[in-house]
């Protein structure tokens, strides 16, 4: 996971380095503190999300659409590159016993992690634990587009204030703390719909992990390798769980990235800005 997290690192940087169509300029400075630099800032920024830090030392609400981007999916993903605080590396246990289900039926045998078998029970709740933080996110994002309650505490309109929502709510259920700082979230709708978020967040992912960790230790380790069974400590089983982050957990989010972030990058050249 470590690829993980140097590639954020370097798309960050490179786009907070790039050429800013806004102010003229060679970086994104805004928001950045010269001791610091663009470098130092873009590492922290992918640091914090990519783990339940919730720490800045620049504003992630003023990065480059890209750089603001990676942030708000590092938080997505679920803590998968360093584990969480209170919470260790459950995340991304659920991203390997899905590979490894998806890595049985590929090569036709019963799917197994460590010894124990992994069966509907483990794969159930696996994708329970995935897609319940994604559909809390998603949800509370629309319905928070649509009420006015909600618009009202927006700073900046267009797809940046579609980020800002979404950064606030990938942070609450996320488990981070950061925030895009453009919205002003301390109002009865955001503090009723973001502490919704955190519970519904947290607790629908670790439930579904106390159900796989109970069933696990009540199956019996098998201390034989069954021939053809797919191995989980070489190269191709790597590649096969970073595809699975990217097509399982990265594209449920691309919609509505596609409308934010990304469309708002286009717009920029357009000598456009939110």
């Amino acid at each position: 996971m470590f690829t993980i997290l140097c590639v954020g690192i370097l798309i960050v940087w490179t786009f907070e380095s790039s050429w800013n169509p806004i102010s003229g300029t060679l970086g994104f400075w805004e928001g950045k503190e010269i001791r610091f630099g663009i470098l130092n800032s873009s590492i922290w920024e992918v640091a914090t999300t990519v783990a339940s830090n919730g720490s800045v030392n620049s504003m992630h609400d003023s990065f480059s659409p890209i750089g603001g981007l990676v942030g708000i999916l590092n938080i997505q993903l679920g803590e998968i590159v360093f584990g969480g605080v209170g919470a260790g590396m459950y995340g991304m246990i659920l991203f390997v016993l899905l590979t490894v289900f998806l890595s049985g039926i590929m090569v036709g045998r019963s799917p197994e992690y460590l010894g124990k078998k992994i069966e509907k029970r483990e794969i159930q709740m696996s994708i329970l634990g995935i897609l319940l933080p994604s559909t809390i996110i998603l949800l509370f994002t629309a319905i928070s587009v649509s009420v006015s309650d909600a618009l009202s505490s927006l700073t900046n309109r267009g797809p940046h204030g579609l980020s800002e929502i979404l950064y606030a709510f990938s942070s609450g259920a996320g488990n981070n703390g950061s925030a895009f700082a453009g919205l002003n979230a301390n109002t009865t709708y955001y503090n009723v719909m973001i502490a919704i978020a955190m519970i519904l967040g947290r607790f629908g992912v670790i439930l579904p992990v106390l159900v796989i960790a109970g069933s696990l230790a009540q199956k019996k380790r098998s201390e034989i390798v069954s021939e053809g069974s797919f191995s989980t400590e070489g190269g191709t089983f790597y590649i096969l769980l970073l595809s699975v982050i990217i097509i399982v957990g990265a594209l449920t989010f691309f919609p509505v990235l596609t409308i934010g972030p990304i469309l708002e990058h286009f717009i920029m050249f357009q000598n456009l800005t939110f």
